[in-house]
């Protein structure tokens, strides 16, 4: 469910830009600022720094605890926004919940699952995270005639979604692998053993994370910084492409992000733990970058755009972002996995805000081919980076992986 809040904020926020735009009188520049400051980006990136080393010192549960409250404040802010200032708070607090609780929700599903079958649940993080944009685009499909109510009412679900999720996760167990940790831990303490906290310091202090970081970094932040801007100027670019009615971009949204569903499902969590991680996450690569390819250089009609949402649809549900999350998981040991997911979204998030402030100008005064060169050029190195690196983990336990990585169980 915090993936399903985060994809939801952002394509909440991505279908209601343009009627916050006209009803608030911003510019350009002013869009980007906003998208910039989302669940999107920077928000998203301050909230990962604070919830995942909070997540490892503290319990993967400590941050389900307080993350939806946070959530739920902004949400409210955004829709009874009267003024500027009440949208781009809203905006920040949500951005800052979701960063806080996206990474730790990945660490805690990949240490509960069993090793034979990590790929398929961590999978339904990224089957919760496609079928919010799903949703809320059908849902923003249904609200256009309503305008700007119509955007308030998403996030007004969005709301409501998250105060039941609070609800149930209060009698959330804590996670297995970090509790036994931490009682290795009480009990040196309780021995008289010097016991130091493993946090960020500790974890870039060693080669093996530093080296597993840039690998991620170049896998996941590279993608992102991509799949940023699609979640949340895509109807801007279709606007650009000669789509100008909002029930078709939506509509072109909703088919993309339903293939999305459907690759996670069949794609990464049926073949994720049965077939070459490393050939699985080459084709979803290639997939989107041939979608884009064809954006930019074929000519631009609405079987086209059909094709593209079904290519990058595809690929997005095989690709980078449930590697990303499962392979963090594996790559890091367990008193500082939290920490690194945190780490490598905040920098994924940094990434995209840089471009989300620069990108509606871009698109306006560059136009589809100038940006899509962007987009091929990072989605080429992260499809390299990806294939070359791949690390051998299937079928592992992490105790296992922590020995071959380490030596021994941190």
């Amino acid at each position: 469910m915090s993936n399903y809040i985060e994809a939801g904020s952002i394509i909440a926020l991505a279908t209601s830009l343009t009627l916050w735009q006209e009803h608030f009188g911003f510019s350009n520049w002013a869009v980007g600022l906003v998208a910039a400051l989302s669940a999107n980006a920077f928000g998203a990136a301050v909230g990962a720094m604070i919830g995942g080393p909070l997540g490892d010192r503290y319990g993967r549960k400590f941050i389900y605890t307080y993350d939806l409250i946070l959530y739920m404040v902004g949400t409210l802010l955004v829709v009874f926004a009267a003024q500027a200032w009440m949208l781009v708070l809203g905006v920040v607090l949500t951005g800052i919940a979701v960063g806080a609780g996206v990474p730790v929700a990945w660490t805690y599903i990949a240490e509960q699952a069993p090793h034979a079958r990590r790929a398929r649940h961590v999978g339904t993080a990224q089957l919760a995270w496609s079928l919010g944009p799903a949703v809320v685009f059908a849902i923003a499909t249904a609200l256009v005639p309503l305008g700007l109510l119509g955007s308030r009412l998403i996030f007004a679900h969005l709301f409501v979604v998250a105060f039941i999720t609070w609800w149930v996760r209060r009698g959330l167990a804590e996670s297995d692998i970090w509790t036994d940790q931490k009682k290795k831990r009480d009990d040196a303490a309780a021995r008289g053993e010097t016991v130091r906290h493993r946090g960020l310091t500790e974890m870039l202090s060693h080669p093996k994370n530093i080296t597993a970081l840039l690998f991620l970094i170049g896998v996941y932040a590279l993608w992102n910084t991509v799949a940023g801007q699609m979640g949340i100027f895509m109807p801007r670019v279709y606007e650009t492409a000669g789509v100008a009615s909002a029930t078709s971009q939506n509509l072109l949204q909703v088919l993309l992000w339903t293939m999305t569903v459907v690759a996670t499902y069949f794609g990464f969590m049926l073949l994720g733990d049965r077939v070459d991680r490393r050939l699985l996450y080459g084709i979803g690569a290639a997939l989107g970058i041939i979608a884009w390819v064809l954006l930019v250089f074929a000519h631009v009609t609405t079987p086209l755009l059909i094709l593209f949402a079904v290519l990058w649809g595809v690929s997005a549900g095989i690709g980078a972002q449930a590697f990303y999350a499962l392979w963090t998981a594996e790559m890091f040991a367990t008193p500082y996995r939290a920490s690194a997911q945190g780490l490598i979204f905040f920098v994924a998030r940094i990434m995209v805000g840089l471009l989300s402030y620069f990108f509606p100008t871009l698109l306006a005064t560059q136009g589809v081919p100038f940006v899509g060169m962007i987009m091929i050029g990072l989605l080429v190195a992260a499809m390299l980076i990806g294939v070359i690196g791949a690390p051998d983990t299937r079928g592992k336990t992490l105790e296992q992986i922590e020995r071959e990585r380490y030596g021994a169980t941190v």
